[in-house]
């Protein structure tokens, strides 16, 4: 497939949506069946500000812009050098996507075969764990006399895909590229171009059926290859069936990383109550257990939220009586009191609980194991279930960057996700946004997050 000639793309752009944000540079460097190349690259004039990080990111200033042409100028010579070609580009989604936005405003249509060379390295390379442009770079020896600008990136997919066809037999190559290029069946009901518009990187979808209900909410770290999955003739739960059949309709929000996606997913699950997602539902108030330094010995069951400041709480309930259900079994695997414990009122003989009678209590209802003693073996019991401090002064950004290099900014405090900031301005406003309820979901997302993400004190 590649001896019949292709395209490699890049563009440059104002930010990462391509329905809000428009192109700023093309580049492309066609590569004919005798392996001939000829290079075109225009700036291009959005029509708005090209933000600021942008201008950091690749070095095209709004000046530089002023005087460019506006993209129905060059429309007519790109589609030019694409048209009848194999369309190829790194994260292609993302650069097809910009161009079809583009000529679907010109009320032009561009379909063309894709190949996304993120995904061809990934084939060719299984055992390597990154596959961005500048990983690619680096492993193969290339050369970027431009990288971030459009014509630059564009000559080192072409160096890549030269590299690949001397290094592969051509018959294993056009394997690996012919399976790429797969076509999907899509159910009728869907619009044949959503193909060609899902991105290929992390974010979250949601799926709606007939007068717009909302159906499902899901998340991934590759949206196309996840969405396409719902519709594979292959899946055999009837579940999943009935759901592809009834979806009329389907929208995406693009993230920087994995975090990003599981955030925006748990937010949109509790806020928009999706019919067919179960998990991540909306508790309206969570329990858990605190041992007081009273000497008293007692295990209280109260809402998180009204737990003494800095004192341990163990476990997470969704009701009280989930909470001292917990607290019984945990007594009687571990020996110990529920009178003292204040889960079962006194009265027994000679004062005992019950658990003493049956030989489960070692008496410390009755003075024969000293109260403190007791609480010491309560709070080791407990041990397993407490719940890690916030290991933070105050709140503290989490910090993803895309593919792109450009950067989401989680703000969390105590176990609490704020909100996403992607600008200063957005991140003023949630530097003081007043602390949303304690969610057990987003408490276990982000104990395991901490740890695998820059945070950076707010």
């Amino acid at each position: 497939m590649l001896e019949q000639g292709y395209v490699c793309v890049d563009l440059e752009t104002t930010g990462g949506n391509a329905l809000q944000h428009r192109i700023i540079e093309v580049g492309l460097v066609a590569v004919a069946p005798d392996g001939t190349t000829e290079r075109w690259s225009s700036l291009v004039q959005p029509g708005s500000r090209i933000p600021a990080l942008i201008e950091a990111f690749t070095g095209i200033t709004n000046e530089a812009v002023a005087q460019a042409p506006p993209f129905e100028r060059i429309a007519a010579e790109v589609m030019a050098r694409l048209q009848g070609r194999l369309f190829v580009a790194h994260n292609a989604r993302f650069d097809y996507g910009f161009l079809r936005a583009e000529f679907r405003r010109l009320g032009l249509r561009l379909q063309l075969s894709v190949l996304c060379t993120v995904k061809l390295s990934r084939r060719l390379f299984p055992t390597e764990h990154r596959h961005n442009l500048d990983a690619v770079i680096a492993r193969h020896g290339l050369v970027c006399t431009a990288r971030h600008r459009a014509l630059g990136d564009a000559e080192v997919l072409a160096d890549f895909l030269a590299q690949m066809r001397q290094r592969f037999a051509p018959e294993e190559l056009d394997s690996v590229v012919g399976s790429l290029l797969k076509q999907t069946v899509l159910p009728p009901q869907l619009p044949a171009d959503l193909l060609d518009d899902l991105p290929d990187g992390p974010g979250v979808y949601r799926f709606y059926g007939e007068q717009d209900a909302l159906l499902y909410v899901g998340k991934s770290k590759r949206l196309r290859d996840r969405v396409l999955e719902h519709f594979s003739r292959e899946h055999t739960d009837t579940q999943e069936r009935q759901l592809t059949q009834q979806v009329q309709r389907v929208e995406w929000t693009e993230t920087a990383g994995e975090l990003g996606a599981l955030l925006l997913e748990a937010h949109q699950v509790k806020t928009l109550q999706p019919l067919h997602n179960r998990r991540l539902r909306r508790r309206e108030t969570v329990w858990t257990l605190i041992l007081p330094e009273t000497g008293t010995g007692r295990v209280e069951v109260v809402e998180f939220e009204a737990a003494p400041s800095g004192e341990p709480v163990y476990g997470l309930y969704r009701s009280a009586a989930d909470a001292r259900k917990a607290m019984e079994a945990l007594a009687r695997g571990k020996g110990l009191c529920l009178q003292v414990l204040g889960h079962e009122p006194a009265g027994g003989r000679e004062g005992s609980c019950f658990g003493y009678q049956v030989g489960r209590c070692k008496g410390t209802c009755v003075g024969r194991e000293p109260v403190a003693l007791h609480q010491v073996r309560t709070r080791l019991a407990l041990a397993s279930q407490q719940l890690q401090p916030w290991p933070y002064a105050g709140r503290v950004i989490l910090q993803e960057r895309d593919w792109r290099g450009q950067t989401a900014a989680h703000v969390c405090e105590h176990w609490r996700h704020l909100g996403t900031a992607y600008t200063d301005e957005e991140l003023d406003v949630l530097r003081h946004a007043p602390l949303p309820p304690f969610d057990p979901d987003l408490y276990r997302l982000l104990v395991r997050a901490l740890p695998k993400h820059l945070v950076i004190p707010l």
